[in-house]
């Protein structure tokens, strides 16, 4: 991930939440946010003091604050168990006591790979994994929009984004193969729309995100590659070629929050790849992948990743 500054000021005097923000999707989010200038409260379990069930101590909510401010916004670390109703209390009267106000809520809370297994039927599955993954993807997001939508419809232009995996036109006709993470991947679509509905009076808007193949800390370790020489993994899965970083999903949550018509958008389920197509940005290396797109191609033929990316 890039910490060039590159600071637009598109977003600058915004208040942003990203809610999971120690790696993954959530980083990128909130270094993209703060690239465009904002202030950005990052928050996860995850510090340098502390480690999370997750088990990984290389990437830290302080060290995604730190890449905010380097790309030209303020971040701001907040250690928060968003399944912690006071915590998360504490962390809305904090922000509301620093800022007075919240612009932007992005719910990213997830943290469930490690519970996931695939080749199962549901009543073969661990019943405490399948909970605990519920409780982290649905939950956490539950808890965290209950607490801080009061301080977010305060002023007008309200954004909240839950990001996910899987759009509402491939998930809603498609099972994803473990009933507790088809469950929770399915549960912030809908989330969104009933938001948007909710946030509409107030002038505000959600929507729900979803990255395409994502090429976070944990995918790059599993496949042996690093952001740099990620493509040496297209030997063994060639379909890894439409992946794409961290900083595009960023991209596509920054434009819709600098978008002043974002109201367009309201309760539905979006994309990356569709929505830099409409803003015009592009993936760290220049181009616009398509992950979505090819997979649904990938269906009923063998589509050339050349034309996704």
């Amino acid at each position: 991930m890039t910490t060039e500054k590159k600071d637009t000021n598109s977003l600058r005097g915004r208040i942003c939440l990203v809610a999971g923000a120690t790696r993954g999707a959530g980083r990128g989010i909130a270094v993209q946010l703060g690239a465009a200038g904002a202030t950005v409260y990052v928050t996860g379990r995850t510090t340098r003091a502390k480690l999370s069930e997750v088990g990984r101590a290389t990437e830290t909510i302080e060290e995604t604050a730190e890449l905010v401010t380097a790309a030209g916004g303020e971040g701001i670390a907040v250690p928060t168990d968003h399944l912690d109703v006071e915590q998360v209390k504490a962390l809305v009267e904090r922000i509301d006591r620093e800022q007075g106000r919240l612009d932007v809520l992005v719910n990213d809370v997830w943290g469930g790979e490690h519970l996931l297994s695939f080749g199962k039927k549901t009543w073969e599955n661990d019943l405490a994994g399948g909970l605990r993954m519920l409780e982290l993807g649905v939950k956490t997001h539950a808890i965290t929009s209950h607490t801080a939508l009061p301080l977010l419809i305060r002023h007008p232009g309200a954004l909240v984004v839950e990001i996910t995996d899987g759009t509402s036109a491939y998930n809603g006709t498609r099972f994803r193969e473990n009933l507790f993470y088809d469950l929770a991947k399915n549960a912030p679509i809908r989330m969104a729309f009933g938001l948007g509905k909710e946030l509409a009076e107030y002038g505000g808007t959600a929507v729900c995100v979803s990255p395409g193949w994502l090429r976070s800390e944990q995918m790059l370790e599993g496949f042996g590659v690093t952001e740099e020489n990620w493509r040496d993994a297209v030997a063994k899965i060639p379909d890894f070629a439409v992946a794409e970083s961290p900083a595009y999903v960023g991209r596509a949550v920054a434009a819709l929050a600098a978008d002043a018509d974002r109201h367009r958008w309201n309760g539905r389920s979006l994309d990356s790849g569709g929505l830099a197509r409409e803003y015009g940005f592009t993936d760290a290396d220049g181009s616009q992948p398509d992950a979505w797109g090819f997979i649904l191609a990938g269906e009923t033929g063998k589509p050339d990743v050349n034309d996704y990316r």
